[in-house]
């Protein structure tokens, strides 16, 4: 057997693998964002559907918002610009349209931090704050030498391996399907963050109105798989 030194790209490339990973403990699984509302109104049915309605929902919402959030706030943290994570944070909790989105990025982020203090207790105690998800993912992206788009990257693919899984349940479909779909969100994710690297604080928003409607029916879904 040989040992080869690890580098610094190694080092930060595992780091960024770990944070996308659907067995990080914050409870992403847990989450449809409005999925399983869209199937009980019979918006999705069947993997077309499901995957042009994620399709969407990464260029719509994932790429105009929490992206380009994460985006702003790694540079912030890399400068220890606390006014600027403050500002950041408050803009995501002012743009949570219903209950379940707020509740979300609230629980998210406080386990994000919570884990963060069992394996990197140094850089948990920098929230000094209790951080949304965007946030918190930011902080813990910070801290390794990754280029932003990396970042943003391995962000938007947890996002979306999480999502698969919230259709394949919900829809629901087999894992060839959920497969397929994922390829296709991975063909389009790195359009989505480049977008996202562009927008300015005036051209970032969380307009996305079917989606909040979906997700307040959803609070009183009669049945239902996920929190959200």
């Amino acid at each position: 057997m040989t040992t080869t030194a690890t580098t610094t790209t190694d080092a930060w490339l595992l780091q960024l693998i770990w944070l996308a990973s659907p067995a990080l403990p914050i409870g992403g699984f847990s989450y449809s964002e409005g999925l399983e509302a869209a199937v009980e109104d019979g918006q999705v049915d069947d993997e077309a559907s499901a995957s042009g309605w994620l399709a969407e929902q990464l260029h719509l919402t994932v790429a105009r918002s929490d992206a380009a959030v994460v985006a702003q706030a790694i540079e912030a943290w890399r400068a220890d610009d606390m006014g600027r994570i403050a500002q950041l944070d408050a803009w995501v909790l002012q743009t949570r349209e219903t209950a379940e989105m707020r509740q979300q990025t609230e629980q998210m982020g406080r386990s994000m931090v919570e884990w963060l203090k069992s394996v990197q207790p140094a850089l948990a105690a920098r929230a000094t704050m209790h951080l949304t998800y965007p946030l918190a993912f930011a902080l813990t992206a910070s801290a390794t030498t990754a280029p932003v788009r990396d970042c943003l990257l391995a962000f938007a693919f947890g996002w979306a391996e999480n999502m698969v899984q919230a259709a394949i349940k919900s829809v629901p479909l087999g894992q060839s399907s959920g497969q397929r779909i994922l390829l296709r969100l991975a063909g389009e994710i790195p359009a989505a963050v480049d977008r996202a690297l562009r927008l300015t604080d005036d051209e970032r928003q969380a307009f996305s109105p079917m989606l909040a409607i979906l997700s307040a029916r959803h609070e009183t879904q009669y049945s239902r798989l996920f929190r959200s």
